[in-house]
């Protein structure tokens, strides 16, 4: 491995992934794994998670599934709990679990946009102070928090979503300010549609997802692998200079 390499290598490192089992989530798991780091993957899905751990442990690298649910107080302290016991410290953080309970502002459910506010926007807040204060005793962490080009530029029957993205990428900034002097870099991502289960939930038929796409200049959606590389590069020494940024990954599409 050349000098390059090692800067994007994860090898020795342990990190933790929320919404593993399926679309990014599980993306992120096997190209981290790749990279040489040992997963904690958490989810709700039991077979989802069985999938996970399959999948990183052919790449050679150790998986600890975790069933908890982001929606609710206890589940980031539970899942941060039980990776802290496998692994003893994480160095990596992704907080990719996510909502999108769509709908306009005047008919939106008030149950909705309370799930979504907890598991976009408190979920993150709750399992990066459960996990921090070992990042600091060894000087050393990356989180990276999943966000969405909906965290910069409003979006039709979006108001929860983006207002949990737009808060997500603020909170981002807040952990830099408070957290960088610790060596820890907090950044977050924000894509474009991409074609995971949710995107096609909510995108998937042509008569929303064509305009959609139109307003893209690159011409297309985004594919899961292409945010995982990003998170890559972000959860490794090749990053170390960067934090508190918002890195859109949207085919152009806030250019314009």
């Amino acid at each position: 491995m050349g000098e390059w390499g090692k800067r994007f290598s994860l090898e020795g490192k342990r990190a933790l992934v929320t919404g593993a089992t399926k679309g990014i989530g599980l993306e992120t798991c096997k190209v981290l794994a790749d990279a040489g780091a040992d997963i904690a993957a958490v989810g709700r899905d039991a077979a989802g998670l069985a999938e996970v751990k399959a999948a990183v442990e052919a790449r050679g690298r150790r998986c600890v599934a975790i069933a908890a649910d982001m929606a609710t107080v206890d589940g980031p302290a539970q899942a941060a709990a039980q990776a802290l016991a496998a692994f003893g410290t994480i160095d990596i953080l992704v907080n990719n679990a996510g909502v999108a309970l769509v709908d306009t502002l005047l008919d939106a459910k008030v149950a909705d946009w309370d799930t979504t506010m907890a598991v976009n926007l408190r979920a993150p807040f709750l399992l990066a102070r459960e996990l921090v204060p070992a990042m600091m005793a060894q000087k050393a962490g990356k989180i990276i928090n999943v966000s969405s080009q909906a965290g910069v530029v409003g979006l039709d029957a979006h108001g929860a979503y983006c207002a949990s993205k737009g808060g997500l990428n603020l909170l981002t900034k807040v952990m830099t300010v408070e957290w960088a002097k610790h060596n820890i870099q907090i950044n977050t991502v924000c894509p474009t549609v991409i074609l995971t289960p949710m995107g096609e939930q909510v995108w998937g038929q042509p008569e929303k997802g064509d305009p959609m796409k139109a307003k893209i200049p690159g011409g297309r959606f985004g594919k899961p692998i292409e945010v995982a590389d990003a998170i890559l590069f972000l959860a490794s020494s090749a990053s170390d200079m960067i934090c508190g940024h918002d890195l859109l990954i949207d085919g152009g599409y806030t250019a314009i």
